[in-house]
């Protein structure tokens, strides 16, 4: 039998408080709030630096003087495990067969180049040697080498995928090569021997007509630009007979037309009636989708296959990273291009921190410059800008552009339309498209851009710097 122990009496719990708890006045307390905040909003560098100009109608031509160059375009390729095809078509990237439009010719062509491989640092061809072999890169790094002042090897720049050299062998067999061609990197090249070209071209009457009228067209007075020269005479004494001229234009100028980002902003009107302090819902809404449609802007302006800076770059004024990671050299190089007023570099961060570690290793360091209230580096006095826009690759290899900007300077400049119905910024609009049955209001977000390149050297490339690679 258990014996049941008397119980204690209970004893009360004591608050050990002597004030209000925290967690109960904040139920009291007015909460500071942010406004809304998005990480991908960036500093839109671009947007900032250039001129925006006014596109009536929404087009924009941009008229230039005549110009007989014949086009330094890349070639394209198919691959079939190791081995390597030219498409046909390409071939018509060579200077002398552009316009040439006989597509059995054409692949009579493309059959007699020879594939070849090359192991870095070999020669692939000697300066002063003959010059009898057309050549297209399939893969790899080639740098052109001439002979300095001194008797030392000077660099001439690097061509790499998709580029050709010798095509002035299709007209004239008797040249003799300027640079010594040499592999950087592993090397795939067809290669056409002037021998199977004359086969062809003894078969094909009307490919040998094209060859010789491209040739009298290339032969055409022209200054270092490849514009049809200005007759002009200067430091004459006496009567001399002055000459004639005219400055000739383009027949077919290009025309840029105003792109457009679009989206449709919708907002419940009971949201928009009701909770609006302390921040209006509906502002903060829009003020987000439009620093959504900027960033869009900004890539586009960059990236778009039409317009964008990274695809309206004239090939001639795109090169290869020397050695791979972005060195003060290439960014020379880049301003030996652009050299009439330069306005900014524009790259990746991850390139400009790249670059930074090329700089320290050399012991050179970038200075500061004041620029648009901001402290930020720059080269040779030339602002270097961070722009995540620019595409990293999954090999983190990137670009890095150099700009002209303005009209006056025959530049690179931004393109809008302002003056739109219901703008909300210039170039933006904001239109209202209604309410529907379940009280949904829709605005239609707008914005209108686009941008042009006046002259060639007004933009120039550096292409596929590795920005992972260590010194």
């Amino acid at each position: 039998m258990t014996v049941s122990q008397p119980l204690e009496p209970s004893l009360p719990v004591l608050d050990p408080r002597t004030s209000l708890d925290v967690a109960a006045a904040r139920n009291l307390a007015t909460t500071t709030k942010s406004a809304p905040q998005m990480q991908s909003i960036t500093s839109r560098w671009l947007l900032r630096v250039l001129p925006w100009i006014q596109a009536d109608g929404g087009v924009f031509r941009v008229n230039r003087r005549a110009t007989y160059a014949l086009g330094d375009g890349r070639v394209q390729f198919i691959s079939e495990g190791d081995q390597v095809r030219v498409i046909p078509q390409e071939l018509t990237e060579l200077p002398l067969l552009r316009g040439f439009e006989d597509e059995a010719v054409l692949t009579a062509l493309a059959s007699r180049f020879q594939q070849r491989e090359y192991a870095p640092g070999e020669v692939m061809f000697s300066s002063g040697s003959p010059a009898d072999t057309v050549g297209l890169i399939a893969h790899g790094k080639v740098e052109r080498l001439g002979d300095g002042l001194y008797g030392e090897a000077s660099s001439h720049g690097i061509i790499a995928d998709g580029d050709h050299f010798g095509g002035e062998v299709l007209a004239d067999a008797t040249g003799s090569w300027e640079f010594t061609l040499k592999a950087v990197t592993a090397v795939t090249v067809l290669l056409l021997s002037r021998q199977a070209f004359d086969e062809l071209n003894g078969e094909a009457g009307g490919l040998r007509a094209h060859i010789q009228r491209r040739s009298a067209e290339a032969a055409r007075p022209q200054n270092e630009h490849g514009e049809a020269a200005i007759d002009l005479t200067s430091g004459q004494d006496g009567e001399y007979q002055l000459p004639q001229t005219f400055v000739d234009y383009e027949l077919s100028p290009r025309e840029y037309e105003l792109s457009v980002a679009q989206t449709v902003l919708r907002v419940h009107s009971r949201v928009a009636d009701l909770y609006n302090k302390p921040m209006n819902q509906t502002e903060e809404q829009l003020r987000l989708t439009v620093e959504g449609l900027r960033e869009r802007q900004e890539h586009e302006l960059i990236n778009n296959r039409s317009f964008g800076l990274l695809h309206n770059a004239d090939l001639s004024f795109r090169f290869q990273a020397r050695q791979g990671a972005p060195t003060p050299d290439d960014f020379d190089e880049l301003l030996s291009l652009v050299w009439k007023d330069p306005a900014c570099f524009l790259a990746h961060p991850r390139t400009i921190a790249a670059f930074g570690r090329e700089c320290t290793r050399r012991g050179v360091y970038p200075q500061l410059s004041e620029f648009f209230g901001h402290q930020v580096p720059s080269w040779r006095g030339v602002p270097v800008l961070p722009c995540n826009k620019i595409p990293m690759s999954r090999t983190r290899t990137s670009s890095v552009l150099l700009l002209r900007t303005g009209m006056e300077s025959q530049g690179v400049i931004g393109l809008h339309q302002t003056g739109l119905p219901d703008e909300f910024q210039p170039g933006l609009n904001v239109r209202f498209m209604g309410i529907d049955e379940k009280a949904v209001i829709s605005y239609l977000v707008s914005a209108y851009y686009s941008a042009a390149v006046l002259v060639p050297d007004a933009l120039a490339v550096l292409e596929n710097v590795e920005v992972g690679r260590e010194g």
